[in-house]
């Protein structure tokens, strides 16, 4: 149970990429006041969080709902969580779009950086893989440590630097790409 657990945890752990946000963060809450940073982080764990539960509880009946096999999903998630990664391997970035002065709390804050795609396909197949239970508690201490790593971004940023950040983000890349082939090896498996 605890290898599972690890294994859960550190799944969303490298799809979330809690560290690699923050220079994303730092970037878009640059002029805001340190209240106000911490507004923004508590809306975007609040929102990222609603994401994350909604998916937990009823992302198999969703799948269920649309026709789609959670070994099609396995697959499918593989294939998207593996361009996520190499994504962050080659360090291609998204285009940021200006943000208001709390709007980049939701996007792309909490949804796609925190609960996007990768996380939401992650945490439908961990709760196919393991159960709800070690999921949900992976997923509760994935966010609290999003919290408390966005809450102190600035410290973060300040040690790693650019260059550091950048270069745990490609590490994560790798470490998720080899995820990837494994849910894709495992959804295939159930298919064939």
């Amino acid at each position: 149970m605890i290898q599972e657990f690890l294994q859960a945890f550190f799944s969303i752990f490298v799809v979330m990429d809690s560290l690699g946000n923050v220079p994303v963060f730092w970037k878009l809450s640059g002029k805001l006041k340190k209240s106000e940073k911490k507004l923004s982080v508590n809306k975007a764990i609040t929102i990222a969080g609603i994401i994350l539960l909604v998916f937990l509880f009823f992302g198999e009946s969703l799948l269920g709902f649309f026709g789609v096999t959670i070994h099609s999903f396995k697959v499918a998630g593989g294939i998207i969580l593996l361009a996520v990664g190499v994504q962050m391997v080659l360090s291609i970035n998204f285009r940021e779009k200006s943000a208001e002065k709390y709007e980049f709390a939701v996007v792309p804050l909490a949804t796609p950086l925190i609960t996007g795609p990768g996380v939401i396909t992650t945490v439908i197949i961990l709760v196919n893989t393991f159960g709800i239970l070690i999921t949900f508690v992976a997923s509760a201490l994935n966010l609290l440590l999003a919290w408390v790593i966005l809450s102190y971004s600035g410290y973060f940023y300040r040690f790693f630097g650019r260059q550091g950040s950048d270069a745990m983000g490609r590490i994560m890349g790798l470490i998720l790409s080899a995820l990837a082939i494994e849910f894709i090896k495992s959804g295939w498996m159930g298919i064939v």
